[in-house]
């Protein structure tokens, strides 16, 4: 038996699939993308015996072995061992036991091709609820793979999965001797000549090899050979294909007479169905639609509070104790100014970040997620998209990177190409951090009812703004870019379940993981940077600043404090980071930004996420080791310009929030936006029109308010 196997899990949409590959890899798991596609790959390690350890790769769900997506054609080349990067041992089909004819179609596909198989038979519990009843033995001998129920929550349910893997690794990896698609006669002289051009291939892998021969890792002698072939024997990839499914369906109707008894669906009537009733009512529905998001803002701001007091407490005590612990120099105002600050700006957001990705992971689980793509069909179409395009937005609202991969399901490309231009209007979760603080700066916290914020109640208005914003510019794109291509939303429903508990909070921990060693990497890189910006500058300036306050605390000394403060504010205008602000403050007067703000601005199209990180390390630099025990909002509430006048106002606050939702400041998205569409064109038209936007509308802002 093998030390370390490859295991790639595959299913439906919607069949449980993520659930049980959480489950199986716990944190263990690592993010990235295929060679050569910006489709995610998900991959984590799970030990299934006390010597064996599996790589478990989630692939792209798929209803069947006849790609159209991106993301389809990913696990389709993983399955028929086209991905030279991942090569699995064997495959585990995750089915949805509720909705089991459907997902037999590509049960029975997989097995065809003679890979070894083991079903895991998710969603047991709602199959009973429904009154279906499964003969998990009898199905095991009529498919001739191992079969195992998996249920929905209980980890206990896994083990069985891990023995029914170990057992076919035991038993030499052996494929199901079953085959549920005969090959068409007319076929036949084709399906042989090309088997004996691969060692080993089943017919039905030698179908595809003919039909997709042209998007598969053959050489051009292989290739030609083939094209021969289908030439030669009149090879009609479409009829095969029709008849195929035909002949399965009939097949699998067999297999769950057999096997399988179900309630009569009139006889019954599903609880789904009820609740959707009023779900999806064309007005209750969107009613309840706004309702749950505005929830969903308020939780943020609720469930967050005291965690965060707590982190900004301790950051504001270490500052303080560290000052008077460590002699003053470089040393202590590096590490406390640069490392400590730019520490205190990552962890202090990360309750947030966890109770949002939390919520909306729940959304997800209970089958509410794909309603409102169902509500949002109509109004997207008004705008120039359709239903499929909702989920990329939603999306956005973690994170625009993934969020523009994912428009790769909207198989429009116009319609595809509009989401791709307004998913980054979308407040992702780099824009919360810098939301929280500002909207604690100028956002009185208030109570209406005694349950409602008026802090949860702005946040969510910025949510709506960058939302009403996407489908304004979407509406207004839509003139501009022309396509003939028809389209067509079709989507499934799932069922109504509890969330998986466990599920949820790996999510949260997971993305919490990601921000703090991801996006936190950029943050103390950045605020090490800034610290360095801050607190150098040109010499012969940086020296009379020095020099002209030495000279005036020698006459002066009863003025000794005060003079002190000058000189380090002055020092902070005369550095590095000083000049670049003061260059670019006339362009952001109009606006109501001083220069600090000036220079988070530039630092923020790094990641937006680093304005706090900024400001946490340009405040900490002007303001003196007096002052460490302050918190960031205490030294950002008494920051003052030159003529004594407060910089965050209302009006300033409510100017730079409006930038913050609508400008494009990720290099990371601008990158991506370029991968998608293959051209500079739309991400520098991208750029121009958000920036171009959020200065218009921020200008505004602050004239209302001022």
């Amino acid at each position: 038996m093998p030390n370390k196997i490859n295991i790639a899990l595959v299913g439906n949409p919607n069949s449980g699939k993520t659930s049980l590959f959480n489950a199986l890899t716990g944190l263990n798991q690592q993010v990235g993308n295929f060679p050569g596609v910006t489709v995610d790959k998900k991959s984590g390690n799970c030990k299934i015996s006390e010597t064996l350890v599996a790589n478990i790769i989630d692939l792209p769900g798929t209803y069947s072995l006849y790609p159209k997506r991106a993301d389809e054609w990913v696990a389709y080349n993983v399955i028929m061992g086209q991905d030279v990067n991942v090569q699995p041992d064997i495959i585990v089909l995750v089915a949805d036991a509720s909705n089991l004819k459907r997902n037999l179609l590509f049960c029975s596909q997989i097995i065809d091709l003679k890979t070894p198989v083991v079903i895991a038979l998710s969603m047991m519990d709602l199959a009973k609820q429904k009154g279906t009843q499964i003969n998990i033995a009898a199905m095991e001998e009529e498919l001739g793979v191992p079969i195992i129920a998996i249920g929905s929550k209980r980890n206990k349910v896994i083990t069985p999965l891990k023995i029914a893997i170990s057992k076919v690794i035991a038993n030499g990896l052996q494929p199901s001797k079953k085959d549920f698609f005969d090959i068409d006669f007319a076929n036949k002289n084709a399906i042989e000549e090309t088997k004996n051009l691969f060692d080993g291939i089943s017919n039905y892998k030698a179908q595809h090899y003919i039909i997709n021969n042209e998007h598969l890792l053959f050489n051009k002698n292989k290739t030609e050979q083939i094209d021969e072939i289908k030439t030669k024997s009149n090879f009609n990839a479409t009829k095969t294909q029709a008849d195929e499914i035909i002949q399965r369906f009939a097949h699998i109707k067999q297999i769950m007479n057999d096997t399988v008894v179900e309630k009569d669906p009139l006889k019954r009537s599903l609880v789904s169905a009820k609740i959707d009733d009023i779900l999806l009512h064309r007005f209750w529905g969107y009613i309840i639609l706004l309702s749950v998001l505005f929830v969903l803002f308020q939780s943020v701001f609720w469930l967050a509070q005291f965690p965060m007091d707590g982190i900004e407490w301790t950051f504001g005590k270490l500052s303080g104790w560290l000052a008077n612990l460590l002699p003053q120099g470089i040393f202590a105002d590096v590490f406390i100014n640069g490392i400590v600050a730019g520490l205190s700006g990552i962890f202090i957001f990360v309750p947030q970040i966890m109770i949002l990705f939390g919520l909306i992971t729940m959304l997800e689980d209970t089958g509410y997620m794909a309603r409102i793509s169902f509500l949002s069909d109509k109004l997207m179409r008004k705008v120039g998209l359709n239903g499929k395009s909702i989920m990329p937005m939603i999306s956005g609202y973690a994170c625009a990177v993934p969020a523009i991969m994912s428009a790769r399901n909207i198989e429009n490309k116009k319609e595809r190409l509009l989401t791709i231009l307004i998913t980054p209007l979308m407040s992702c979760s780099a824009r919360l951090p810098v939301y929280t603080i500002l909207i604690s700066l100028v956002i009185p916290s208030k109570l209406f009812f005694g349950i409602l914020s008026l802090q949860g109640l702005v946040m969510m208005l910025l949510y709506l703004l960058g939302t009403l914003l996407a489908l304004l510019v979407a509406w207004v794109a839509q003139w501009f870019i022309k396509s003939t291509e028809r389209s067509f939303f079709i989507l499934e429903l799932p069922i109504y379940r509890s969330p998986r508990w466990k599920n949820v909070a790996t999510t949260m921990l997971v993305k919490a993981k990601i921000f703090v060693f991801d996006a936190g990497k950029i943050i103390m890189i950045i605020s090490i940077g800034l610290w360095v910006l801050s607190t150098f500058g040109p010499a012969k300036k940086m020296q009379g600043v020095s020099a002209k306050y030495n000279t005036l605390i020698q006459q002066l000394p009863m003025q000794k404090d005060s003079l002190e403060k000058e000189k380090k504010a002055e020092l902070l205008q005369s550095s590095f980071a000083g000049i670049i602000g003061k260059s670019i403050e006339p362009a952001i007067l109009p606006l109501g930004y001083d220069w600090k703000i000036g220079i988070a601005l530039i630092t923020s199209f790094a990641a937006r996420e680093v304005f706090v990180g900024t400001m946490a390390t340009l405040y900490s630099v002007g303001d003196g080791v007096e002052n460490y025990n302050n918190t960031l909002r205490q030294k950002m509430i008494a920051a003052t310009r030159a003529n004594g006048s407060k910089v965050y106002t209302l009006a300033t606050g409510l100017s730079l929030l409006v930038f913050y939702v609508i400008a494009m400041q990720c290099m990371s998205t601008l990158v991506i936006v370029k991968r998608e569409t293959k051209t500079w064109k739309w991400p520098i038209i991208q750029f121009l029109y958000m920036t171009s936007l959020a200065y218009l509308l921020s200008f505004i802002t602050y004239q209302i308010f001022k």
